[in-house]
């Protein structure tokens, strides 16, 4: 059994940032398996229009995804937090196998048990072909960026 990811719940605004950041710097590393370990074992996805359950389809999902989504970076910032329960909006950027790069814009639902694991995580994203010259996301967060507010263009 995984240990619990602390914060736990109920979070005030420090502790929901917190477990945003940590989620943006996790998944800025395409690490499918460290990735996973944030979330339950029997966690519930819709991304899009999937739906994933468990932790061992996370992994695949995510390895999936990073094998077509490449040179991945993201920023999330804390939207609203209640309780047991974190809304974030996104955004990342990654081009794929063409060269054709992308700007992905979305929202997240997330909810956690007890033991600061997400047990249910929904998140509706929609793309944007973007040239390499509209880039603004290069790799994980600058320590001097953490907690700004990500443009909404």
């Amino acid at each position: 059994m995984t240990a619990g990811r602390p914060p736990y719940p109920p979070f005030d605004e420090a502790t929901a940032a917190q477990k945003v950041q940590a989620a943006e710097d996790a998944w800025n590393t395409c690490d499918p398996v460290r990735v996973s370990l944030a979330y339950t074992e029997d966690s519930v996805w819709r991304n899009r229009d999937r739906f994933v359950t468990g932790r061992e389809a996370i992994v695949a999902f995510l390895t999936e995804k990073w094998e077509r989504e490449l040179d991945y970076a993201l920023r999330k910032e804390l939207w609203s937090f209640g309780g047991d329960r974190i809304a974030v909006r996104f955004q990342y950027e990654c081009h794929d196998a063409t060269g054709q790069w992308w700007r992905s814009y979305g929202n997240e639902l997330w909810e956690f048990g007890d033991d600061g694991l997400m047990r249910r995580r929904e998140a509706s994203i929609n793309d944007v072909a973007i040239s390499a010259d509209e880039r603004r996301i290069f790799g994980p967060r600058p320590d001097s960026e953490r907690g700004a507010s990500i443009p909404l263009r």
